[in-house]
């Protein structure tokens, strides 16, 4: 724990073309090598596949996505005397947001296709209609939580 002041969050701006700062938290975890005109290219491209392979919103279609891959608990490992246990936590807000972008861009970047713009987009499209590889990971997540469930009295 630092002794110094608390950071000030500072916020992120919109992105631009759907006024939504979780989009642009989205372009920011898609971004290497601080190429930011390319992840967004790629983001907004995606969610264009969507519109037109759903016909629905695609902030919407996205939006849904990310909440169907958030997970709610996971395990923190525990050392207690001489063992090592997985004591299953919530997780807060932040985090579940941050995990889940995390997977689905993940499970997209070990996808095989075309380009990524088409990858991202299916990747998003299995996450909002409850399959793919992300989403799977979430339910792992939850497997592994609700099977050491019995370590939980060790969460401090």
């Amino acid at each position: 724990m630092g002794r110094k002041k608390k950071t000030v969050d500072r916020g992120i701006l919109p992105d631009p073309k759907y006024n939504s700062v979780v989009v642009s938290k989205f372009v920011n975890r898609m971004m290497w090598e601080g190429k930011r005109s390319v992840a967004l290219r790629l983001v907004h491209e995606a969610l264009g596949v969507l519109q037109t392979k759903t016909g629905k919103e695609p902030l919407e279609v996205f939006l849904k996505a990310i909440d169907n891959v958030k997970p709610v608990i996971e395990v923190k490992s525990r050392r207690v005397g001489g063992a090592t246990y997985q004591v299953p936590i919530e997780i807060r807000e932040t985090r579940r947001e941050a995990l889940g972008m995390r997977w689905i861009i993940n499970a997209a970047r070990a996808r095989s296709g075309h380009g990524m713009g088409d990858r991202l987009a299916s990747e998003l499209l299995d996450a909002y209609n409850n399959t793919g590889t992300a989403f799977k990971k979430k339910e792992d997540t939850h497997k592994n939580a609700e099977a050491n469930k019995a370590f939980a009295h060790y969460r401090w």
